[in-house]
């Protein structure tokens, strides 16, 4: 993705704002924090306060934004979204257009794909799937 590209998404967006991250040129405002390890496919993004660390994936048009923490050995991909103050933690998945929003937390084995939405102070943890058109929200714990 070029600049010019991002910029349709962050009409803000400049070279003194943003960056491409040494490990695969995807996208990332100067606000966030992704640390070396991390993979940022090159058409990726991670705005706002975003924390992405350890051995995390960040690939095809995702995004991870607002102060969402994506960690360990989380993967988001495809046009997946991670925002609000969400976490993803462990082996996770977050694939598709699935969204993991507010204060939800996704950790362990879990997998969120597809249209699937989780939301809200909702966890889901494990080895649990969470998939097609779902939504899991409130105080709702889903696990295998």
């Amino acid at each position: 993705m070029t600049l010019s590209e991002l910029k349709t998404l962050y009409p803000t967006a400049t070279e003194e704002t943003w960056h491409q991250h040494s490990n695969g040129g995807g996208w990332v405002q100067n606000t966030a924090t992704v640390a070396d390890t991390v993979w940022v496919g090159p058409d990726a993004q991670v705005s706002g306060t975003a924390r992405v660390s350890g051995n995390a994936e960040i690939t095809g048009n995702a995004q991870v934004s607002g102060a969402a923490w994506v960690l360990d050995a989380a993967w988001v991909s495809d046009y997946a979204w991670v925002s609000g103050d969400a976490r993803v933690r462990g082996n996770t998945e977050i694939s598709g257009n699935a969204q993991v929003l507010g204060n939800a937390v996704v950790l362990g084995n879990a997998v969120v794909s597809g249209d699937a939405t989780v939301f809200g102070n909702a966890v889901v943890f494990g080895n649990a799937v969470v998939s097609d058109a779902a939504r899991v929200s409130g105080t709702a714990r889903v696990s295998e």
